[in-house]
């Protein structure tokens, strides 16, 4: 009996190749916008819309590096300040990154780098002529998150800001005056795709959440989300300015693999 537990264990041993541990994190939430886009109008846009995230951060047993993945997709009805005239935004931007861990005791620190595609349009209900405005982007940025955990009713409460800075980049835009019909039908390419840095498109994004764990698997988070996109190209400004309350909740679970 005992040597046939000890073949066991050293097969299990052998055939056990690693385990990776999953934070999956689903939210929705819904807060103000600010658009401005001189390419269809000089005026400022507010309103409200209604914001879809999607986080999952993958990180190996042993292993300090992660990988995430983010989907954020966003929906905005937004009006000028005379309530006359009318927009909508919309947009998709998947994250992908990898970070370094640091752990502290109830401290997580997390630094590393992330990439950017960034997809979506606005459109001018009011006008005739180039009504619509496509927004296509990628761009590279540094990443940092921090997290604090706090035992609240024997269940951990933890505190976690995450941060985006883009860096530099490259996007896609009309040239002043031009119309969409000269670029796509005409081919008449007029330095459509313009390179990015911080200086052109100072762009921000961070989130400030709280999350309670209800079960071992299943938690709670609440939290801002702060997402702030905007450029200055081809003799054109625009900002999209979304604030968001957020809620949802972040599923953990563990997926281990074999050797054949």
């Amino acid at each position: 009996m005992k040597i046939f537990s000890t073949l066991l264990l050293l097969l299990t041993a052998t055939v056990l190749s690693a385990q990776t541990v999953h934070n999956t994190v689903w939210q929705a939430g819904f807060g103000s916008t600010e658009i401005l886009d001189t390419y269809l109008s000089q005026e400022k846009f507010s309103g409200t819309g209604i914001t879809f995230l999607n986080i999952d951060e993958r990180q190996r047993d042993s292993c300090h590096w992660s990988t995430v993945i983010e989907h954020e997709l966003n929906m905005v009805t937004a009006e000028d300040r005379a309530g006359k005239r009318e927009e909508l935004q919309g947009g998709y931007t998947l994250f992908l990154g990898r970070l370094h861990q640091w752990q502290r005791g109830p401290l997580r620190l997390q630094a590393g780098a992330m990439a950017a595609a960034d997809l979506g349009f606005i459109y001018n209900t009011s006008n005739s002529n180039n009504p619509a405005q496509g927004r296509v982007s990628l761009q590279l940025m540094p990443a940092a998150t921090a997290s604090y955990t706090l035992p609240l009713w024997h269940r951990p409460l933890r505190f976690r800001y995450e941060l985006q800075l883009p860096l530099a980049g490259v996007m896609f835009s009309p040239n002043y005056g031009q119309s969409y019909y000269e670029i796509f039908s005409l081919g008449d390419y007029d330095h459509n795709v313009v390179p990015t840095t911080f200086v052109s498109a100072p762009n921000l994004r961070h989130q400030l959440s709280v999350d309670y764990s209800v079960s071992r698997r299943l938690t709670l988070r609440v939290g801002y989300l702060g997402h702030y996109q905007q450029s200055q190209v081809n003799n054109l400004k625009s900002h999209v300015y979304h604030h968001r309350l957020m809620i949802g909740v972040v599923n953990r679970f563990s997926i281990i693999s074999y050797r054949p």
